[in-house]
Order: C-alpha cells, then sequence, then structure tokens
C-alpha cells in the first residue's frame, strides 16, 4: 500500500515515472540490473535484504553511474538509516513526509544535489553526537579530512551539520549566499566529500554542529 501510493504520487508529476517496483533489497538490485532507473526510494527494513545493504551494492561500483538512493524510514530515529547515509545514500526522509517534500527531494537528487531535511538533521545530531560536557573521539581518517579545513570553513560545516541552507547560512554570518557556495565548495574539495550529505556525516563524526 505504501508503494501504491507513492506509485500514485510519482506518476502524477509530467516529469516523473515510476520504472520498477520492489519489495525487498534482493528485488530492487535484480530489477536495476535490467532497468535503468535515475533514482531510487530505499526502504531501510525490508526482508532478504535490508536496505543498507542494499544501497552499499548499488553504489559500489560506480557512484557517478548508478542511480542516487533516497532513504525513506517510518522510524524518526534509525542506526540503519544513518548507516544508508554512510553507504552513500543521497537523501533521508520519513515516509510521511509532505507530498511536494518528497518530489522536491528527487527532483533535486536525480539534479545531483542531496537532501538531508532539518529535523532529520537534528534527530541525527541529538542521537549520534555527545552530549554536552562528554568528550567524543574523532577517528584519525576524520582528522585527516579536516586538516585542510580553515575556521570559516568549519563554522560553515557546522552550519551546515544543523541543516541550514546556504541562504540561511549566508543570513547567519553575515556574508553572500555566493560567498557561502565558495566555503561549500571548497568544503567538499578537501574533504574529499561526494556531496551536502557527507559533509553532514562529517561533521557528525568530528562532533561539529
Amino acid at each position: 500500500m505504501v508503494r501504491a501510493g507513492f506509485r500514485m504520487l510519482v506518476d502524477s508529476q509530467p516529469d516523473l515515472e515510476v520504472v520498477g517496483e520492489a519489495g525487498d533489497g534482493q528485488a530492487a538490485l535484480d530489477l536495476l540490473g535490467a532497468t535503468r532507473a535515475d533514482v531510487v526510494l530505499m526502504d531501510v527494513r525490508m526482508p532478504v535484504m535490508d536496505g543498507v545493504e542494499a544501497t552499499r551494492r548499488i553504489l559500489q561500483d560506480d557512484r557517478e553511474t548508478a542511480p542516487r538512493v533516497i532513504v525513506l524510514t517510518t522510524f524518526d530515529l534509525d542506526e540503519y538509516a544513518f548507516a544508508a547515509l554512510q553507504a552513500g545514500a543521497s537523501a533521508f526522509l520519513l515516509k510521511d513526509a509532505a507530498p511536494p517534500d518528497l518530489l522536491a527531494a528527487i527532483r533535486a537528487v536525480q539534479a545531483g544535489d542531496a537532501v538531508v531535511a532539518p529535523s532529520t538533521t537534528r534527530r541525527l545530531l541529538d542521537h549520534f553526537v555527545q552530549p554536552s560536557g562528554s568528550r567524543s573521539v574523532v577517528s584519525e581518517a576524520t582528522t585527516r579530512r579536516l586538516a585542510e579545513v580553515t575556521d570559516r570553513e568549519r563554522e560553515v560545516l557546522g552550519l551546515i551539520a544543523r541543516g541550514l541552507t546556504n541562504p540561511e547560512i549566508a543570513a547567519t554570518l553575515v556574508v553572500s549566499e555566493a560567498t557561502v557556495k565558495t566555503h561549500v565548495g571548497r568544503l567538499l574539495a578537501k574533504t574529499g566529500s561526494r556531496d551536502r550529505v557527507q559533509l553532514v556525516l562529517l561533521a557528525l563524526e568530528a562532533g561539529l554542529g
């Protein structure tokens, strides 16, 4: 029933088309082997193969040519969904997201952008970042990725982790949106991140936000 609802919503749009449905991760992989898709709406908890492993396998060979994955979950806090983002998913949304938000996410991801809703980012931060006053351990790999990042870029990274958009970051820092875009581009290059989702994950791992 959930898939039927998503199909009706997507097919109602003149620029979008559902090319297939699958009931579990393995079936999705099999279908993608025979059907070209630009974006995959991936559930997290499924039989046979869960969405985390399916996302990892979809993206393991060539993330540039593979379909982009939007992770959908019923749960406000879900470690599996976080793992799917680490596996390379480009967006994280709850299944009860408003239809315009889901459609906007599909279009954004298809265009090469990444989507992490502010409310979702806040939940991830609340769940994964150490409580105030406790000591967090940052891995050597994360430290290396941040080695060339300037103080201002760290500030921007922290605001990205809080779910702020570029205009909101510009207003917070009292700079132009073009300047923020420059900072984001440098963060992507310096940290080896593919998109904004990976910047959020990096910030979480570094205890920023």
